[in-house]
């Protein structure tokens, strides 16, 4: 693994991402060109395995106790941060809670809060029943992730400074691949996801995957792009000069002042 753990989404070039894995990942299109979104089966879960595999438009998707299966589905669901636009109703909410955003500061309970099953199909970027996919193998991959500088969370507290809403994923140079999100307060994901979208504005991040669409995403304003066209953006976003998010200290942000130009007291 050489120099990895020492490094972070800003110091790899996409050739050194690309190769960083035991294992070569097929081109997508070629081995999958009717579009069914399943292109590798097996390998393992290492953190230079993951950012391998999501450096060339990879990620795993898979129950416990099934091999890995590794997936590039078409179309993409994506959205540009500088597009998102809060409805009139959540601006409203953050207007009045006393509410705070965080980054990074309980990435382990956002990602076990994110694994737990949902009767009603919230955990929001995968179709409702299919919640099984973050399990233990799953959690201590992307903790490691966390650990290395490239996975993150952004954290939603309640004005008695309760964990109500979040969601994590990974970072590689100006591109945030979104994993999962939870709310346990009435629409808690929606401002950790208007969160995310001013913290990549913010940091220069120029679009966030988010994988599969759901009726969920398609309301905050992620659209569908063709799977190559996705593809083909990968290599610009992942090297770009990147921010640093793990290094960034910054107080809470309250909820309210999600408006605000700069929101996020980042260390640019």
């Amino acid at each position: 693994m050489g120099n990895f753990t020492q490094q972070n989404d800003q110091h790899i070039t996409p050739e050194t991402l690309k190769s960083l894995g035991r294992y070569d990942f097929p081109d997508p299109i070629s081995i999958d060109p009717d579009g069914i979104g399943i292109v590798a089966m097996g390998g393992d879960l290492a953190p230079e395995t993951l950012i391998s595999a999501y450096a060339q438009g990879l990620f795993p998707w898979f129950n416990e106790d099934e091999p890995i299966a590794w997936w590039c589905p078409e179309p993409r669901c994506a959205i540009v941060p500088t597009d998102y636009q809060p409805s009139k109703s959540l601006r409203k909410q953050a207007n009045r809670a006393r509410w705070q955003l965080t980054l990074n500061q309980a990435f382990d309970d956002v990602i076990h809060a994110c694994s737990l099953p949902r009767s009603d199909g919230l955990n929001d970027n995968q179709p409702e029943g299919e919640h099984t996919w973050i399990h233990d193998e799953m959690i201590e991959a992307y903790t490691k992730l966390h650990a290395q500088g490239f996975a993150h969370s952004v954290e939603v507290w309640d004005d008695k400074g309760q964990l109500v809403g979040g969601l994590y994923g990974l970072k590689i140079g100006n591109i945030y691949f979104g994993e999962s999100m939870f709310h346990c307060a009435s629409n808690a994901s929606k401002l950790a996801f208007w969160g995310l979208m001013r913290l990549c504005e913010q940091s220069h991040v120029a679009l966030v995957d988010c994988q599969l669409p759901n009726d969920h995403l398609m309301s905050l304003g992620a659209t569908t792009l063709p799977r190559a066209d996705f593809l083909t953006q990968l290599d610009t976003l992942i090297a770009g000069d990147a921010i640093t998010w793990q290094n960034n200290s910054h107080k809470p942000l309250p909820v309210s002042q999600l408006d605000n130009e700069e929101p996020w007291q980042l260390n640019l």
